[in-house]
């Protein structure tokens, strides 16, 4: 009996499509810093608390709390922990936390002035920015 002239074709591979757990691409680049998730949970609490209140701006004083933990937060991500890693030196690092500590006094002074200041759909708007900033 003489072999088939015809190869074999096997069925073409069955491609499964999973959903992705992937975000799309930004716009725009962006940097983000890590926060424990105690920090997490307390911000979702003031979030979604200003976001059901009938009076948003009962809660200004907890919201200002708020940024300026994360802001306490984003400074040593993007900065204090950098300088341990590259191992600056304990008088280096002293400096920096100190004039980051300054720093954030000052920042923190102008952050809760101005939160202090705003009216219900501001303080919403700043809400809805910082969960934009959350992944």
């Amino acid at each position: 009996m003489a072999a088939s002239s015809k190869a074999k074709v096997s069925p073409p591979a069955k491609s499964v499509v999973r959903p992705s757990t992937r975000r799309a691409a930004p716009a725009k680049p962006f940097l983000r810093f890590f926060h424990s998730v105690e920090l997490r949970h307390k911000t979702l609490a003031v979030l979604a608390l200003i976001e059901s209140a009938p009076d948003p701006t009962a809660h200004r004083g907890a919201l200002a709390d708020i940024v300026l933990d994360l802001m306490k937060s984003g400074f040593d991500g993007y900065f204090l922990v950098p300088l341990k890693k590259a191992k600056a030196g304990f008088l280096i690092e002293q400096s920096a936390s100190v004039g980051l500590m300054g720093a954030q006094q000052v920042i923190g002074s102008v952050a809760r002035n101005i939160i202090g200041r705003m009216d219900a759909p501001q303080l919403l708007s700043v809400c809805g920015s910082l969960r934009g900033l959350m992944v």
